[in-house]
């Protein structure tokens, strides 16, 4: 079983933490989904905010679908000008066979212009 690193994002449409918790839990679902995985392959997840989100922390949108006993960590992404707003962004660190060319990046709606080059 080999870790692997898991990468994804998700712009919100606005600062609220019903509609953040929505968000988080759809990208959360996609990334586990398009790669087979289940909670217990996790092994820990970063996620990222932007500075303008203020209304809930990402990692308890985790916490209200069961992903309980995973070690997870908030930050505020870099302040760049002219960077998109309102994006959540999530590194997950999981154990899978899959090789690193088969993991699925899951990059949602507005987000997939992030990263081009991997969303799936």
């Amino acid at each position: 079983m080999a870790v692997r690193a898991v990468r994804g994002a998700v712009q919100l449409e606005r600062d609220e933490a019903g509609h953040m918790s929505e968000r988080v839990e759809e990208l959360l679902s996609a990334v586990l989904e398009r790669n087979g995985l289940g909670a217990d392959d996790l092994i820990s997840i970063w996620f990222t905010a932007t500075p303008d989100l203020h209304s809930d922390f990402p990692a308890a949108a985790a916490r209200r679908i069961g992903i309980v006993d995973v070690p997870l960590i908030c930050a505020q992404e870099l302040d760049i000008e002219g960077a998109m707003p309102r994006v959540v962004r999530l590194l997950a660190h999981v154990e899978t066979e899959l090789p690193k060319s088969r993991i699925a990046h899951v990059y949602l709606g507005a987000a997939a212009a992030l990263r081009k080059d991997i969303a799936q």
